[in-house]
């Protein structure tokens, strides 16, 4: 039975990190570790999946109104972002609710806290970050990702985090086995780049209904550019301050979208088109319909959003 858990992005989380909240630091060199002068975490090898797994946890300690960043935080930052590494292991689509479930029955929910509060990281929490760079060494990989975060929850035997996975059936030694038959010479899955971006732009589309605008923004490259349905330009920065009323039409429950068609550029970006409609429920006609231009690119071992562009087309 799962023991008892302790009881125990402010400005940052517009970062996929929440680096400076989570008393968190990205290095410029070296493999990720502690720093023992300051306590914090170097993130140089952690794909941007990894990095968003953090910052989610960071959300879901403040919704729970936990004064640190525990394992099981950890644990729902990485069933919120890697879907698919959940469904592998964890064989339910569903399993984020089920884990939720049983982690709330374990732990004392309180006020929430702001965003601007500092929340740092419990000492078993490190142990989960440096175990997963330990674990990627050890399978020859170069970067840290949500795989290597899974096994370093596992290894940390008396944490919450731990005991939900053990009580699923999860084991340290066959996880491993699985990882390295998934990872090319350099170590990095072995996914097709065109089917990586897609699954880049599925997340962010779906998530539009999920999350709120500091979650998606970092989906978004430094130089993005989004162009609404009048032909007006947005640039990053401003994408970010008016992302709520840029994007409120796709983030309604009776909104829906297809991807019609997808493109692969000879210098290696990813393009798509993706229709949106929205209809009312009671008698199916269409208010308006959408068709979103998006261009992708890769950057290091994620992909981002470097160009939305809006066209209006009229309902049939």
């Amino acid at each position: 039975m799962v023991a008892s858990a302790k009881a125990a992005r402010g400005n940052s989380l517009r970062r996929p990190l929440g680096a400076a909240n989570a008393g968190l630091q990205i290095a410029r060199s070296g493999r990720p570790d502690i720093d023992s002068s300051r306590g914090r975490i170097m993130f140089e090898r952690y794909t941007e999946k990894a990095r968003r797994v953090i910052f989610f946890a960071r959300y879901e300690a403040s919704q729970y109104g936990s004064p640190y960043i525990e394992t099981e935080h950890l644990l729902l930052g990485l069933l919120r972002e890697d879907r698919s590494l959940a469904t592998r292991f964890l064989g339910k689509v569903d399993s984020e609710r089920g884990i939720r479930t049983e982690i709330e029955r374990h732990i004392t929910p309180r006020e929430r806290i702001s965003t601007s509060v500092e929340v740092p990281l419990t000492t078993d929490s490190k142990k989960i970050l440096n175990l997963a760079a330990e674990e990627a060494d050890r399978l020859g990989h170069r970067h840290v990702g949500t795989e290597h975060l899974l096994l370093g929850m596992l290894r940390v035997e008396g944490s919450l985090a731990a005991q939900i996975l053990h009580a699923r059936g999860l084991k340290l030694a066959e996880i491993r086995e699985q990882l390295p038959k998934d990872a090319g010479p350099a170590g990095v899955k072995t996914q097709p780049r065109h089917d990586a971006a897609l699954s880049t732009l599925e997340d962010f589309l779906s998530g539009l209904k999920k999350y709120n605008s500091e979650q998606l923004l970092p989906f978004f490259a430094k130089n993005a550019h989004f162009v609404d349905a009048s032909g007006k330009p947005w640039n990053r920065e401003e994408i970010g301050k008016h992302f709520e009323t840029l994007f409120i039409l796709y983030a309604k429950k009776n909104a829906a979208y297809v991807i019609e068609e997808t493109i692969r550029d000879t210098n290696g970006a990813v393009g798509a088109i993706v229709l949106w409609k929205n209809a009312v429920l009671a008698s199916l006609e269409r208010i308006w319909m959408h068709r979103m231009s998006v261009v992708l690119v890769p950057e290091g071992e994620e992909w981002t959003i470097v160009l939305i562009q809006v066209t209006p087309v009229k309902p049939s």
